[in-house]
């Protein structure tokens, strides 16, 4: 299957490896945030305020189902897009779904300088981190195709593992 959606909490590392996956294929890639950010011209932390979380994972959902409807692409997606079952039914039906795993320490370390994650706008982070994972984890793992444990590898390497199992 050439379509290949990319899950996993915020810090797994989906943006990144989704671009150089494309790439490396000569596949479109598509981010769903930098979507929602384009269509509405506002950043995702403004949507967040001005709509709620609620209003944010209705575009999500709105966005994924368009992004989805064609043939050969790469999608990273949120690490909140899970908790859609909307999203879930997509994910299973038209992509092979890629569950990039990564500690709430690994999280806590790759989101330690970014601003722009709202539900991270709290003193207790890692307490955050822990409990996003704790209730996410088992969605993510309930629509994976494939599971990668990122810890210790490289982009390239996630990458190669992915191709790997796709060959």
């Amino acid at each position: 299957m050439n379509n290949i959606i990319l899950i996993g909490p915020m810090g797994a590392g989906k943006s990144t490896i989704g671009k150089m996956l494309a790439h490396s294929m000569n596949l479109p890639f598509y981010d769903s945030d930098k979507e929602i950010e384009h269509r509405t011209g506002a950043t995702i932390p403004l949507i967040f305020e001005i709509e709620g979380e609620a209003g944010f994972r209705d575009r999500e959902v709105a966005v994924i189902d368009e992004l989805t409807q064609t043939s050969g692409w790469v999608l990273a997606t949120g690490g909140g897009a899970i908790l859609r079952p909307e999203n879930r039914a997509v994910f299973a039906e038209r992509g092979f779904v890629v569950y990039l795993h990564a500690t709430v320490q690994q999280q806590a370390e790759r989101t330690a300088m970014d601003t722009q994650r709202p539900l991270l706008q709290t003193k207790d982070r890692a307490g955050k981190l822990n409990e996003l994972m704790t209730m996410r984890e088992p969605l993510y793992r309930g629509v994976a195709d494939l599971i990668i444990e990122t810890a210790g590898k490289s982009p390239k390497v996630v990458v190669d593992l992915i191709r790997h199992h796709l060959d």
